[in-house]
C-alpha cells in the first residue's frame, strides 16, 4: 500500500465518523479495524439517547455505521494494531504481519470494560449484562437490577439506576466502598438500594435474558441466588492503548487530547473512549471523532 494521508485506528463510531469526514475531504485514508465495525456500540442491547434513532439495537446501528462507512468508500482493513511509531513525520503502524505508513493518524481505539470472567456473562450481553448504566438503565424502568463493583463508578451508577428500577443491589466483594463519602451517604441513604456487602458473583443464569445470579460470600463461602432482571458490571475499564508509546497517556492508559483532538505528538489525534473513562456515549464519540477528523485535515494541509 502507498503512503497514507491518515489512518484511523478503531471502527467504533469515533473512528468511522472520522473516516467519513476524511473521505469527504477527499484524502487517502483508512480504517483499521481488528473485529466488527460499530465496535462496543453492537453490544448495547437498546439505544435511545442516539439522535434521530429513538429506539435501535446496538447491533443494528453497528449495522448503520458499517452501511455508512461503505457507501462512502472508505477502506476498512481488518487486523489488529501490535505498534505504532510516531517520531518520525511520517507513522509506521504494524497491523499484523503487515506495515503501514501514514502521514497522520487518528486514535479511535476504545476501551474495553473488565470483565467478570463467569458463567453466563458473554452470553448475556446486551440481554441484561450492560456495562453502561447511561445507556441501558432506561430498558429497566420499575424492575430489579445489580450493581457489581465498589468504585466511584458502581455507586454513581447504582444511585442513577435507583431513579429508574424498582430495586437496585450493589454487590460488592469487600466491606465498605472505596467510593467517594458524599456518594458512598447518598447511595447508602436511598431506600431502594441495598448493600451487599462481601459477595462476589459466581454465575449468571439465565436462557434468553438475566433472571438471576448466584453469588459467594468471600469469608463464610455461603452461597445466595439473587433474582434481578440486569446486572450492571462496574470493576474497572481498560482503554485499547497498548499499542501506543510515544504520546502522552494518563495513569490509567487514556490519551490526553486537547480541545482539537490533538496529541502529544504532532500529527497524532485520538477520539472516542481511548482518551476519557468519563462519558463513554455515542454521541460523544461522533462528535470527537469529527473534530478529529478536521483537525487531522488541516494538519495535512498545513504540511503541503
Amino acid at each position: 500500500m502507498s503512503l497514507l494521508d491518515l489512518a484511523i485506528i478503531g471502527g467504533g463510531p469515533a473512528g468511522v465518523t472520522a473516516g467519513i469526514y476524511a473521505k469527504r475531504a477527499m484524502i487517502e485514508v483508512a480504517l483499521i479495524e481488528k473485529g466488527l465495525i460499530g465496535g462496543q456500540v453492537a453490544l448495547a442491547g437498546e439505544i435511545e439517547n442516539y439522535p434521530g434513532f429513538p429506539r435501535i439495537s446496538g447491533l443494528e446501528l453497528a449495522s448503520k455505521l458499517e452501511e455508512h462507512a461503505r457507501s462512502v468508500g472508505l477502506e476498512v482493513i481488518n487486523g489488529e494494531v501490535l505498534s505504532l511509531t510516531t517520531r518520525n513525520t511520517v507513522k509506521r503502524i504494524r497491523v499484523d504481519s503487515n506495515e503501514l505508513e501514514a502521514k497522520a493518524v487518528i486514535l479511535a481505539s476504545g476501551a474495553e470494560p473488565v470483565k467478570l470472567n463467569v458463567e453466563g456473562e458473554e452470553k448475556l450481553v446486551g440481554r441484561g449484562v450492560s456495562y453502561c448504566a447511561t445507556c441501558d438503565g432506561p430498558l429497566f424502568k420499575n424492575k430489579v437490577v445489580a450493581v457489581v463493583g465498589g468504585g466511584d463508578s458502581a455507586v454513581k451508577e447504582a444511585a442513577y439506576l435507583a431513579k429508574i428500577a424498582e430495586k437496585v443491589y450493589l454487590i460488592h466483594r469487600r466491606d465498605k466502598l472505596r467510593a467517594e463519602k458524599i456518594a458512598v451517604h447518598r447511595m447508602l441513604s436511598n431506600p431502594k438500594i441495598t448493600p451487599l456487602w462481601s459477595m462476589v458473583v459466581r454465575k449468571i443464569v439465565g436462557e434468553s435474558k438475566v433472571e438471576k445470579l448466584l453469588l459467594e460470600h468471600v469469608v463464610t463461602s455461603e452461597a445466595k441466588e439473587l433474582k434481578v432482571d440486569g446486572v450492571f458490571i462496574y470493576i474497572g475499564r481498560r482503554p485499547n492503548t497498548s499499542f501506543v508509546q510515544d504520546v502522552e497517556k494518563d495513569e490509567s492508559g487514556y490519551v490526553r487530547v486537547d480541545e482539537k483532538m490533538a496529541t502529544s505528538v504532532p500529527g497524532v489525534f485520538a477520539a472516542g473512549d481511548c482518551t476519557s473513562p468519563l462519558w463513554r456515549q455515542v454521541a460523544i464519540s461522533v462528535g470527537e471523532g469529527a473534530k478529529a477528523a478536521m483537525s487531522a485535515v488541516r494538519y495535512l494541509e498545513s504540511l503541503a
